[in-house]
């Protein structure tokens, strides 16, 4: 690997760890040219070529990553959520769709997970999203949208609640303790 200080080819491989998501390998890298002796890190990934996109109209396009991540940034435009959330988001779907195995999916799977990821992000880069996206003619159809996201947000509301108060031995609910005391920890 070429040193990106002094470009010379010759360097070492310091130490090797694995990414945090198990995908990646992280390397540190040491230029043996004896005026450089920088140090600096690579990151090493299978490449797989995501499926071709067809679009509504019928036409074929290569995936463009770039172009999923305009449309997330213009649904959380001035919004609370961290670049690295929505990074996450946005490789899941990438991984979604190699696992898959198609050689081509549609437009429109792509944009249902991309509101299944705002979803969890976010609600009202879910409705901004969503109101493109589902090409709301009226107020009355996102009207309805905000409705929808209301009552599944108290349904999820009244499930915690349930988890949080309900019996000790119910296996639901020390499952939801656990993973609730692992998120606070986490954050500490």
């Amino acid at each position: 690997m070429r040193c990106p200080f002094c470009e010379d080819v010759d360097t070492r491989v310091v130490d090797s760890r694995l990414g945090s998501d198990g995908d990646q390998v992280r390397r540190r890298r040491e230029c043996q040219n004896s005026k450089c002796g920088m140090r600096f890190t690579t990151f090493e990934s299978a490449e797989l070529a995501p499926p071709t996109v067809i679009k509504n109209d019928g036409s074929r396009q290569a995936f463009d990553e770039v172009r999923l991540r305009k449309g997330f940034k213009r649904a959380l435009e001035k919004r609370p959520v961290e670049t690295e959330k929505v990074n996450d988001a946005i490789e899941r779907i990438r991984r979604r769709m190699i696992k898959s195995g198609d050689r081509e999916v549609a437009s429109n799977d792509i944009g249902t997970w991309v509101m299944d990821e705002l979803r969890n992000l976010d609600d009202v880069g879910y409705i901004r999203f969503a109101s493109v996206y589902r090409r709301f003619q009226d107020v009355n159809a996102f009207r309805e949208m905000v409705e929808k996201l209301e009552k599944e947000t108290m349904l999820g509301n009244d499930m915690q609640m349930q988890l949080l108060t309900g019996d000790d031995q119910d296996p639901l609910r020390k499952e939801y303790k656990k993973s609730l005391a692992k998120n606070s920890s986490d954050e500490s």
